[in-house]
């Protein structure tokens, strides 16, 4: 085994070493996906009245009616997985910059919107994919009683 006597050779090897574990760690900056359309106003559709059937729950909880309240914050969560926004802090520019589902565009600081992330409850969530599974098995059964197209069979 040959060791290397020139401190340079040691030097260029440690540095090569550590540039590649700097690159390792380097946050990915992706971007969110973009808003379409026709998939927004169907979400909108399905989610928005099973939202507003849970005010009275929300309500029930303790928690008062402010600018993150119960629409805001779940048209917010479901931007935030369906476009698969990166971060808490890309999420607040685009509550400022755009209209999220059916929650109009809201200055909020960073802080209150990663607080209200933080405390709000999971069972409002709950609720809300609850009613929503109804509402979507209703749809199913109904599509089942209709009678299928003579090309289809």
């Amino acid at each position: 085994m040959k060791i290397a006597s020139d401190p340079r050779a040691i030097a260029n090897n440690s540095m090569a070493h550590s540039q590649k574990s700097i690159r390792d760690h380097a946050r990915n900056r992706t971007h969110p996906n973009v808003d379409n359309q026709v998939i927004s106003q169907q979400l909108e559709d399905l989610v928005k009245p099973c939202v507003y059937q849970q005010l009275a729950y929300y309500r029930s909880l303790g928690m008062r009616e402010r600018i993150l309240g119960l629409p805001l914050m779940l048209a917010a969560v479901l931007s935030l997985v369906w476009r698969q926004v990166p971060s808490a802090r890309e999420l607040n520019r685009m509550l400022a910059r755009e209209n999220l589902l059916w929650a109009k565009a809201t200055c909020v600081s960073q802080q209150a919107l990663s607080q209200r992330l933080l405390t709000f409850p999971a069972s409002m969530f709950e609720k809300v994919l609850n009613d929503l599974l109804i509402t979507l098995n209703q749809r199913w059964h109904q599509r089942n009683k209709r009678t299928l197209p003579r090309s289809v069979n």
